[in-house]
């Protein structure tokens, strides 16, 4: 697999005036991390930062895809999932100062609030604003709409490797299915399906021993900030270029509570 070998070090490049950069986010720890490493390469961005979209929602769609047991089980791991915060605090903060992790909004970063990214409001502010491009950090579906807004190419960082490990929990699943080579983080290219999109870079990661399901994405953003930084620089250079995979795609979902605890007592994959 010919995954990216790029150098974690954050290359600062002071800028005279803001450069033309909209990130669209959900917010969160992860996403800022992502962010902040933006705004220490590029200077000033403007994000537009969305609501977190209603659990009865997200929870209907999955009812209608995967049926009752399996979202039942996705619930029961999400009560499973807050210990798993709690027991994991020190050994999250350990990385977040060995890596040098921003996991807050910068000081002075301008935020933009919107009701969804979907909105006619988040349409306006694109179109006033007239970026480069647009880096998407953890949001939700983005519709035809907002895509073809503006002119901009937008592009996505995935906690996980396209097309095999597309969706949620990308770096989980590829251990737990006995796969550590595409443990790693991809950047591509939106479209309207789920981390569909041409990829743009990948990057592998090796997790540590003592990580988790809570430390992964972590992990995987300590790394991934190396290509997004490369791909948000093609992309203000205008020389986007997508690389082929021959990997097999499947999406993937929160694991159920019984899948969660077989896997860690069969694999040691926690």
């Amino acid at each position: 697999m010919p995954v990216s070998q790029l150098s974690p070090d954050l290359v600062h490049r002071p800028t005279a005036s803001p450069t033309p950069i909209v990130v669209l986010t959900g917010g969160g720890p992860l996403a800022w991390i992502i962010i902040n490493a933006v705004i220490g390469t590029f200077g000033s961005i403007t994000v537009i930062e969305e609501r977190p979209e209603p659990m009865r929602l997200l929870f209907r769609r999955r009812l209608k895809k995967l049926g009752a047991v399996t979202v039942a089980g996705q619930i029961a791991f999400g009560v499973l999932q807050r210990l798993l915060r709690a027991s994991s605090r020190h050994r999250l903060q350990s990385l977040l100062t060995r890596e040098k992790l921003e996991p807050t909004p910068a000081a002075g970063c301008a935020v933009i609030p919107v009701a969804s990214i979907n909105s006619e409001d988040c349409r306006r502010e694109l179109i006033r604003i007239g970026p480069t491009v647009v880096l998407v950090v953890g949001t939700r579906m983005i519709g035809h709409e907002t895509l073809t807004s503006v002119s901009a190419p937008f592009i996505n960082y995935h906690a996980g490797v396209n097309p095999k490990y597309r969706g949620m929990c990308g770096g989980y699943w590829a251990l737990a299915r006995g796969d550590p080579e595409h443990f790693g983080a991809t950047v591509h290219l939106v479209d309207q399906g789920v981390d569909t999109g041409g990829i743009l870079y990948w990057q592998r990661v090796t997790p540590a021993g003592d990580d988790n399901f809570v430390t992964y994405p972590f992990r995987l953003a300590a790394s991934g900030r190396a290509i997004v930084l490369r791909a948000v620089d093609d992309a203000l250079r205008r020389q986007l270029r997508t690389i082929e995979s021959t990997l097999p795609s499947q999406q993937w979902y929160h694991p159920t509570l019984w899948g969660y605890l077989w896997t860690g007592f069969r694999r040691g994959v926690w």
